[in-house]
């Protein structure tokens, strides 16, 4: 069972809200994925974002999610071109629709262990550089979930290919009355609009 089932078909009927632009660019990055698992078997993914404390996050949890809903044989990481910590707000909007997230430890950078299925095991997640020694360190697929990355990372060591996949940050709205309202939609956001990524990737 997924606890966010209700949630995933929201967005999987939704796809339309995805504009022409987006979607060729989510097609080009679920064809390559689909020629790395048809040539290895697998495909690896590292979602890259300045802090690793929002987008990125949000989008490993997503594809991971989507991997196991679709039934294809993709693991995803995330990073930063530093590291912070996994912000509460995009934990909040997360157990929002419907994930199962525990703080695992303490400190400045805790992990959390998410969870969106009892069929699956957990993902624990925190902050960390794209080159952590916990991500694979070559022959993945990276995608830069925001600007700034794409803009100071022109290469990332290691990857065997590179994708622009930028979102709006919700960090832009702390403190204010929008701040939970943009969160969720953020979080809707990426997960649609990987949710279709997954989709357009052949079953094997």
């Amino acid at each position: 069972m997924f606890f966010i089932e209700k949630t995933i078909r929201q967005l999987t009927g939704e796809f339309d809200l995805i504009s022409k632009e987006r979607k060729i660019d989510l097609e080009r990055i679920a064809s390559f994925i689909e020629n790395s698992i048809d040539q290895k078997k697998k495909a690896e993914l590292i979602f890259i974002c300045t802090h690793n404390s929002r987008r990125s996050h949000i989008a490993q949890v997503w594809s991971s999610t989507a991997a196991d809903y679709y039934g294809v044989n993709v693991r995803s990481w995330s990073g930063g071109t530093e590291a912070t910590a996994f912000n509460p707000r995009a934990v909040d909007a997360l157990r929002g629709l419907g994930f199962k997230i525990e703080q695992k430890t303490t400190g400045a950078n805790p992990v959390y262990s998410v969870r969106w299925s009892d069929r699956y095991s957990s993902l624990d997640v925190y902050s960390k550089k794209y080159n952590d020694p916990s991500n694979p360190a070559s022959d993945f697929v990276a995608v830069m979930t925001c600007t700034h990355a794409d803009e100071n990372c022109p290469v990332v060591v290691g990857a065997n290919a590179r994708f622009s996949l930028p979102f709006d940050d919700p960090k832009d709205f702390d403190g204010t009355e929008l701040e939970s309202i943009k969160y969720r939609e953020r979080s809707l956001e990426i997960g649609r609009e990987i949710l279709y990524l997954f989709s357009k990737i052949s079953r094997q």
